[in-house]
């Protein structure tokens, strides 16, 4: 729980007044419940006995940012001013008091002792349950089980579904469906400001509908980084950090004060201000508790996250994971997530990397092996004596990139290496000491020194980390490994391969071409394959010191030998927390970066989710008027094509030394064993091997220059914010006063005419198709985060409201307006719609007139003649970020279906959230083996009464032209069913809370 300490500029910056009034978790205290209205039990941890406790004892504050000599880390008590939250609580007691009944599991609630006398707290104890069935868990179920058996109160969690999690071995396989309530949510600015939105407009609904409107207020701690809105306009020079720092507060203002306004607005909100790192990797280094003690309830730590990185916290054994904004919103206004109960693939590994293969290389290689074995929708857990050769570091790069192989989570649990990682992180040792204390007490511990149980998991794989050796993944997808050594060839197969994930289809008499210009009154050329972009990016990296430290040494070698990366290859560096800055100094390897052009331009995402600033105009205008293939090397961990920049279509994913390995070289068409990447000072060829640094040097560069009061004194100081932070200026209001003019934040049309009568489930007939698509549609497609094209819907939106096109920004950084949101659905201009026969681009085919229209356009005109759209796609729709928008957007287009050959997890779930039904096709099956075009016109048999919809089920979609098939309606659970009855996640949200 986070209070006002101080009254600092600090304070009100990071909003520390943030009233965590119910610290923890959406399982903690009763009043957090009724605090803000929500129809939830009270959980019953050792005041069990009392049905309620007084607000007086109950509401209590603790703080993590904290002033004025108090320990950094240390929480500490202090009384809270309720204010006018008491009248709430006291309307809302009785309700909830006559929906739970108490905790049956109370009994087994156990004290926790203290090494040296006293206890910790009390925790609900798995080894009292005497369940045999505990010790073959995976350790990622026995979080869920904990969690159920801590919130079982018959109402919400049931006695039903703590059995179900214990007899995980037969449930499984059954796709059971159980409640989970995460302790925490993690947001990032691109999705947080769309869900600060929908708060403040939930607020008016509230209002409107004639209840009040405290109700709406997150009911668990909600973290929000600002990381995503800095932009790599400025590289290559000592002051690009301050310069891109002005130019993202110029351009983002707006979004910065309203998200300032939401800290104050709302309670148990924490806004951490724009040049402070990266969320996933402050999440790891800061937010990351391992355990609570809440009160005197100790538990774990667990978090779901609007961005789908979310799992890199894993790594620390932190269950978490990513959700939809939508799905997210309602965790936060104390809905219980629904989910199936998930198998759990275990991944068994042994040996160790060899010299000079990185923590990078390795999870290239294990996404590639998780995305053949299948992993969509399951827990993987990773096991095995290799795991002690694995730094918290690298376990967390293979965690990040969990959305690349498909899992819900990649699992690590906490061992002697996550307790040292805590220590080296500035964590004190009362609270390792307590840590590790809970998890070994509650079977939630694994010890290597100790004969381990055997566990049972849904299936099996196993790496020998030895086996691994250096590569990249590219140029379209994260998944296409490529091994270093057969980079080269792989390059012309894919100049040579048909337009794909693996091709480009140029005829071999261009392939030579070379493009020369004048950079800068200098002669300079491009062929294809020539590296435009270097970027040092992304969480998946820049927290992990060993591949940076192993980058900048790369560089130094470099250096030393008189290579010099060419002046018009952009480069960047971009860390994940002031950390990595600290030991790059403490090392006195920077300078090194500095000479290569690597200077730092920002602390937050950057190239990797396409904030890659413009190119130089001359190497653009080269790229385009030669039609070069041009690349981008990043060690990030998404390389979909559009996504990077508009101008690289190759975009390889890369470990930090080979970023600055390429840059060197200037080109991916290189054997690093045969051809010198340049000519040394001396005259001589540099070859690969020259600049490539041992293992055993980076790891003593690591162990000098990584300590610990690194990360206490930056930690320290991000709750002093920066300057133009904290001299925004915000309303003190509960109710958003929405500016009409405004064209970043815009009360969206979600809840307009809303009545307290749930709309129920409507038939789709005769619904023409939108967009007819193959597989592989990501998130990136069907809403953009990157540039606004200068000719599409959304430009011509701004370009009417007086936006001059230098200040249209990207549309991630205007999720917060529908308007333009809406206009910015399937804008990707590498979309690929076969209803445009071949034609790349965001246009599609109005099918009434054959007219060829923006999507938005087509999708307006179908919805003013009154008429219902579909989509039709792939494989893997929605795969990529977990996108809000790419759900939102089409709804607002009209889409009423999606019909599918699959689902990435979080997307189907975004689209239930928002009303859309997706339907996959059978085994076997899609458009083209069905003989569907798209231009016809679809009637799904959906049942008009929502009691007559199962989870799962069939319906017959057919066509005006007399085809029909069977489709499988994905709505996986009951709770699924009531969203879309409602019309909506948030519909149903307020109307609960409304009645209430």
């Amino acid at each position: 729980m986070y209070i006002n300490t101080a009254s600092s500029s600090a304070s009100s910056l990071l909003r520390a007044s943030r009233a965590r009034l119910f610290s923890s978790s959406s399982s903690s205290s009763p009043i957090s419940r009724t605090f803000a209205g929500s129809p939830l039990k009270p959980s019953h941890h050792h005041f069990a006995s009392h049905r309620f406790l007084s607000s007086s004892s109950a509401v209590r504050s603790f703080s993590r940012w904290s002033h004025g000599g108090v320990h950094w880390r240390s929480p500490y008590a202090l009384r809270s001013q309720i204010r006018a939250v008491a009248p709430v609580i006291e309307q809302f007691q009785r309700k909830i008091a006559s929906m739970a009944s108490e905790n049956p599991f109370k009994a087994n609630l156990t004290s926790l002792p203290k090494p040296g006398g006293g206890e910790f707290g009390k925790f609900y104890s798995l080894p009292s349950l005497n369940d045999p069935r505990i010790d073959r868990l995976p350790y990622s179920i026995r979080i869920l089980l904990e969690s159920a058996i801590r919130n079982c109160d018959n109402f919400q969690v049931k006695k039903e579904d703590v059995e179900k999690i214990l007899d995980w071995e037969k449930t499984a396989p059954k796709q059971v469906e159980i409640p989970f309530k995460p302790a925490r949510v993690l947001l990032q600015d691109f999705t947080g400001v769309p869900a600060v939105v929908d708060l403040a407009c939930m607020r008016d609904a509230m209002n409107k509908l004639g209840s009040n409107s405290d109700k709406i207020n997150p009911l668990v701690p909600v973290d929000l980084v600002i990381d995503h809105s800095v932009q790599v306009d400025v590289a290559g020079s000592a002051n690009a950090v301050q310069a891109n720092m002005d130019l993202e507060f110029q351009r983002n203002r707006e979004r910065f004060a309203f998200l300032k306004w939401g800290s104050n607005a709302f309670h148990n909100m924490l806004v951490v201000p724009p040049g402070s790192g990266i969320v996933h990797q402050v999440n790891l280094e800061y937010l990351g508790r391992v355990v609570f003690n809440t009160d005197g309830l100790l538990y774990p730590d667990s978090v779901v996250g609007t961005d789908s990185h979310t799992t890199m916290i894993d790594g620390l054994g932190v269950a978490g994971w990513g959700v939809g904004g939508i799905e997210a919103e309602a965790t936060m206004l104390g809905q219980p997530m629904s989910m199936v109960l998930p198998g759990v693939v275990g991944f068994k590994l042994s040996g160790k990397l060899n010299n000079g293969v990185t923590a990078t290389d390795l999870v290239l290689t294990v996404t590639q092996i998780l995305r053949k074995h299948g992993v969509v929708g399951k827990f993987v857990e990773f096991y095995g004596e290799g795991m002690g050769e694995l730094s918290l570091a690298d376990r967390a790069t293979i965690a990040n990139m969990s959305p690349e192989y498909g899992a819900t989570m990649g699992f690590f649990p906490v061992d002697h290496v996550t307790l040292q990682y805590l220590k080296l992180t500035g964590r004190s040792d009362e609270t390792v000491s307590m840590i590790e204390s809970y998890l070994r007490a509650n079977k939630l511990f694994v010890d290597y020194n100790e004969p381990q149980s055997e566990r049972v998991y849904s299936s099996y794989l196993e790496l020998n980390l030895s086996e691994v050796e250096p590569c990249m993944s590219g140029p379209k997808r994260p998944h296409d490994r490529v091994p270093l050594k057969d980079m080269k060839v792989d390059w012309h197969a894919c100049l040579d391969n048909k337009v794909g994930f693996k091709g480009f289809a140029i005829p071999k008499d261009v392939q030579d071409k070379v493009a020369k210009f004048s950079f800068h009154g200098q002669p300079a050329e491009l062929k294809h394959g020539s590296v435009v972009i270097a970027a040092i990016t992304s969480c998946t990296n820049t927290s992990n010191p060993s591949v940076m430290l192993g980058a900048a040494l790369v560089a130094k070698k470099a250096s030393e030998l008189g290579l010099q990366v060419k002046p018009w290859v952009k480069t960047s560096l971009a860390p994940g927390s002031g950390v990595v800055t600290k030991y790059l100094l403490k090392s006195g390897l920077q300078k090194y970066f500095d000479q290569q052009g690597f200077q730092i331009v920002g602390y937050g995402c950057t190239t990797c989710i396409g904030n890659s600033g413009d190119l130089d105009e001359t190497v653009a205008s080269a790229i385009a008027e030669n039609d070069i293939v041009a690349a981008a090397v990043l060690s990030g961990n998404r390389n979909f094509e559009g996504r990077v920049h508009p101008l690289t279509r190759a975009n390889y994913l890369a470990s930090p030394p080979l970023v600055v390995a390429y840059a060197l070289a200037g080109t991916v068409d290189i054997d690093f064993d045969k051809e010198p990447i340049g000519t040394g000072k001396d005259g001589k060829s540099v070859y690969f091997r020259d600049i490539w640094p041992s293992t055993e040097e980076i790891a003593e560069v690591v162990q000098s220059s990584v300590l610990p009061d690194m990360f206490k004194s930056t930690y320290e100081s991000i709750t002093k914010g920066n300057p133009t932070w904290n001299e925004l200026s915000v309303p003190d209001s509960k109710l958003y006063s929405w500016d009409p003019n405004s064209t970043y934040i815009h009360d969206p049309p979600y809840f307009k005419g809303m009545t307290m009568d749930p709309p129920g489930a409507k038939r789709v007939k005769d619904a023409y198709c939108l967009l007819n698509f193959g597989d592989s549609i990501t998130t990136d497609h069907i809403s953009p985060a990157g540039s606004i094209h200068k000719d599409s819907p959304a430009a011509k939106y701004l370009l009417e409201r007086g936006v001059d096109r230098k200040d249209f920004n990207s549309y991630g950084s205007r999720r917060g307006n529908d308007e333009v949101m809406a206009r910015g659905t399937f804008a990707n201009i590498r979309i690929v719609n076969k209803l445009l026969n071949g034609e790349v681009g965001p246009k599609t085919v109005h099918i009434p007139t054959g007219e060829k229209l923006y999507v938005f356009d087509a999708a307006t005109r179908y919805k003013a003649d009154g008429h219902d759209t579909i989509v039709l796609a792939g494989a893997e729709y929605g795969s990529g970020s977990s996108r809000d928008w790419a759900a939102k957007g089409p709804m607002l287009l009209g889409v009423k279906a999606v019909i599918a050959k699959s689902f990435e997890r979080i997307h189907r779930s975004n689209l239930v959230g928002m009303g859309i039904v997706p339907l996959c096709f059978k085994a076997g099956e899609d458009a083209d083996t069905l003989g569907l075009t798209g231009h016809e016109r679809y009637t799904i048999d959906l049942p008009s009464s929502i009691s007559e919809i199962k989870p799962g089920q069939d319906v017959t979609v057919t066509t005006d032209n007399g085809k029909s098939f069977t489709c499988t309606v994905r709505f996986d659970t009951e709770v699924e069913l009531e969203y879309f009855n409602h019309g909506g996640i948030l519909h149903y949200v307020i109307r609960n809370l409304s009645k209430q």
